[in-house]
């Protein structure tokens, strides 16, 4: 893969990446729509597929994540990706019992509330990997989708601070007709969950409606919506947070412009979502 990422580089091809975990959805093809519109007819599409077991606890659903390679790379190919990338876990993390991987990207200021209180050592596994893949495409600009907010947010930060030449883009979140963000992991859902799941999508537009008019504080929205959360039984909410765009810093008077995310378990399965008020 670098070996070609160097080709590319030294004859001018400019490169687009989407770095994902497989089982492609519309989302995914959206995210590789826009990096094509980013490099043109000339430029080079990859996409990488590789479920990152450092992102994941032993207690999360590593082993259980769908995968399906035989049908993404149909779904690359008729979406006019030029390069599938897929490393094994040996070569993306050497043997740690022969010394062969110990160094790892953290960020540290905007990785600490969110995702980051509900999974401590999933941030840490998401930069390192995509610095990684970043060395060994060496794309021009990498394609990130709006779902994952706080990721965005600190692969731009990592991409700043450590002088990556990556242009990063922030794709808007793909829907569902009746409302819920696509994921892979919706597959999860039995019909019963599925049906209730659109309470994320209900709860981020009854917080703008709230604010509307005018500012309400945090803590009266949030008990407002854990109240909303009623009416879906099998929905677990794990936080609901308020907070600035640009810094992630909570916010206590909730207002137009400001940013909402929220993190609800079906059973064991966990669904994230986000908007601008």
């Amino acid at each position: 893969m670098q070996k070609c990422a160097l080709q590319w580089q030294c004859r001018g091809v400019r490169v687009g990446f989407v770095p994902t975990m497989g089982y492609l959805h519309a989302g995914h093809l959206s995210l590789v729509k826009r990096a094509r519109q980013a490099v043109g007819k000339n430029g080079v599409v990859v996409v990488s597929i590789y479920v990152n077991p450092t992102q994941f606890a032993p207690t999360e659903d590593l082993a259980k994540y769908p995968r399906d390679l035989r049908r993404d790379l149909k779904l690359c190919r008729d979406a006019g990706v030029d390069v599938v990338f897929t490393p094994s876990d040996a070569e993306m993390y050497p043997d740690k019992s022969k010394n062969g991987f110990s160094t790892y990207v953290v960020e540290e200021q905007l990785s600490q509330s969110m995702e980051g209180a509900s999974r401590p050592t999933h941030f840490r596994g998401v930069t390192t990997v995509v610095a990684k893949l970043f060395n060994l495409v060496l794309p021009d600009v990498a394609v990130f989708g709006q779902k994952d907010f706080q990721q965005a947010a600190i692969i731009k930060r990592m991409v700043a601070d450590l002088n990556f030449p990556v242009k990063i883009i922030v794709a808007p979140t793909l829907r569902e007709p009746d409302g819920p963000a696509m994921s892979s992991r919706n597959k999860f859902l039995r019909a019963e969950q599925r049906a209730q799941a659109v309470i994320l999508f209900h709860a981020l537009r009854a917080a703008s409606l709230a604010v509307k008019k005018k500012p309400v504080s945090a803590v009266r929205l949030k008990a407002d919506l854990k109240e909303l959360f009623t009416a879906a039984p099998l929905a677990r909410l794990d936080y609901v947070e308020f907070f600035d765009p640009e810094t992630l810093a909570p916010i206590d008077q909730v207002k137009r412009g400001t940013q909402m995310a929220l993190a609800v378990f079906f059973g064991k399965t966990r669904l994230i979502d986000n908007s601008r008020l």
